[in-house]
């Protein structure tokens, strides 16, 4: 017996299968590029004809990216990829509003199981399907008409030129519709699928990937030292936060009650403060780094590296993904896993991290102490898990990690029990400060990496480029909290900053104030502690 040949039910030549794959793109996979561009140009006799031009130098631009991305001989091989790629695009970009950037393929590259798990729901599985697996099957069962190299790469030639031709039609016929376009709505572009990926793709690769990839950073603050006559110990534990926003924390007038906690306690809450990036991978080196040196995060030693060479102990805490190369150079641990985080259930929670804090403390009898808690936090799109059960106070909450399951308020809601938790694992670490601040000048300065949208003009989650961002991805809490017996700072004067703006900038120079550490590279107009120490202070 022989075996059948598989049987096609289409023969197309390579060219012209790249040019229904670029209209199949073009109509499927762009949902959120047309929606976007028609809340920007309202439909009307007066943008009929160039919304239409628009659809079609969509597929002309598809077009003219498969014929580079799909080579003679290898055109099945690449497309089938390309439309997975494109689905998954699709769907975070129609579900949650964000664009596929260099920022979000990073955080996709960092990205670990235990994430992956909670954007893996029913609605993405279907883009999947619908958009991916199911034309990359039918794309199998095509019969390619090979008629030798010459022949198909004048053809390809001829739909490259044809593509090119009517694109340069297009905006020759509607000048001024494109004008305003490129001009005027530069972000639109960033939601057009695949073409904004593979731009985006193509940035990452050049650029090197992973920031912290194996290169080792340039010093900085090779002077930095804790002055001789420095007798009093500092003990600080710096929160940072995970997709906390600043205009959900009560002690920012947010008219639920968060933070009953925190309020309890007196600590002071900086309403104006903004972060330097969306996306955990991008803001945690920022953040850390001294930003004085205006060169890219990650290039020169960071903070904790300054810290740990003025002699101070390190420590950081993860329950996390990881630091995203923050600290690589000092102690670390993962409290992601219950072999050290003894308070898990579905989840490890960030409570966990101050259990053994104190064996910490009491094992370094010399020398400051910069603790790092690195939190799970308000990460989204489950916040249904970032919390206890007893934690849901506002109800109902979503209990879903697809948010277009659930209504607004549900979101909410959700979202909302999750900063109380925070609220309460925030008091957990002023606890551990109160019992140790007689030994210590202790406090605590907290601030999330960056904010999260919550539906508001449809976008969800972050990640989005900065100069685009809605204010609720960059506006962040911060908030600090100084033992009762820290003495050399004015806590009266320093409630009056509470209105200030600061930002993520600001972290680096306050920590080497609050810990004393003198370097040339301390500036102190960025030290949000400077200007309100007593005069007399050690």
């Amino acid at each position: 017996m022989t075996d059948r040949p598989r049987r096609s039910f289409l023969r197309l030549t390579e060219a012209r299968l790249l040019f229904w794959l670029a209209v199949l793109l073009a109509a499927f996979g762009n949902f959120s590029f047309f929606g976007h561009v028609l809340r920007t140009y309202p439909p009307g006799i007066a943008t009929a004809l160039p919304l239409l031009s628009l659809a079609v130098a969509l597929v002309a631009v598809n077009v003219i990216l498969l014929v580079f991305l799909c080579p003679p001989r290898a055109t099945k091989p690449m497309a089938v990829p390309i439309l997975l790629l494109s689905a998954l695009a699709a769907s975070f970009m129609d579900s949650y509003g964000v664009v596929i950037d260099v920022g979000m393929l990073r955080n996709a590259a960092q990205t670990q199981t235990a994430e992956v798990r909670d954007l893996v729901n029913f609605r993405l599985l279907l883009y999947l399907l619908a958009l991916g697996v199911l034309p990359a099957f039918g794309l199998t069962r095509v019969e390619l008409l090979w008629r030798g190299w010459r022949v198909e790469l004048v053809a390809r030639l001829k739909l490259l030129g044809a593509a090119l031709l009517a694109l340069v039609g297009i905006v020759l016929v509607f000048g001024s519709f494109y004008a305003s376009f490129v001009r005027e709505h530069k972000p639109l572009r960033a939601h057009a699928n695949p073409g904004y990926w593979v731009y985006s793709a193509l940035r990452y690769v050049s650029a090197g990937g992973e920031r912290h990839a194996d290169r080792p950073p340039l010093p900085h603050a090779l002077d930095a030292r804790v002055p001789v006559g420095d007798k009093e110990r500092e003990l600080l534990v710096l929160v940072v936060g995970e997709t906390a926003r600043a205009d959900h924390f009560s002690l920012n007038g947010y008219a639920r009650d968060t933070n009953p906690r925190l309020r309890e306690a007196g600590a002071i809450s900086f309403g104006d403060f903004w972060a330097c990036g969306t996306a955990t991978a991008e803001s945690l080196p920022c953040m850390f780094a001294d930003a004085a040196l205006d060169a890219p995060p990650g290039s020169h030693e960071n903070l904790l590296d300054v810290v740990q060479r003025a002699g101070t102990n390190v420590l950081w805490l993860d329950n996390n993904s990881d630091s995203k190369g923050v600290a690589l150079r000092v102690p670390y641990q993962n409290y992601r896993t219950p072999d050290n985080n003894p308070a898990c259930d579905e989840e490890c929670r960030d409570e966990g991290m101050v259990t053994k804090l104190q064996e910490y403390i009491d094992a370094h009898p010399s020398g400051d102490i910069l603790i790092v808690l690195h939190q799970m936090g308000n990460h989204g799109p489950a916040y249904y898990r970032r919390y206890p059960p007893e934690f849901e106070r506002f109800r109902p909450a979503c209990r879903s990690n697809d948010l277009s399951r659930c209504d607004k308020d549900e979101i909410v809601n959700a979202y909302d029990n999750a900063i109380l938790y925070t609220d309460y694992f925030l008091s957990k670490v002023i606890a551990l400060l109160l019992r140790n601040s007689d030994r210590f000048e202790a406090g605590m300065f907290y601030v999330s990496d960056h904010g999260e949208s919550l539906g508001e003009g449809g976008v969800y989650l972050h990640g989005m480029p900065k100069a685009v961002a809605p204010d609720a991805q960059l506006h962040v809490p911060a908030l600090m909290w100084l033992a009762p017996n820290f003495d050399d700072i004015d806590v009266a004067a320093f409630e009056q900053k509470r209105g200030r703006r600061f930002s993520h900038d600001n972290l680096f120079h306050t920590v080497l104030g609050f810990l004393e550490i003198e370097s040339t590279a301390y500036r102190p107009e960025l030290d949000m502690l400077n200007d309100v120490r007593r005069p007399d202070a050690d």
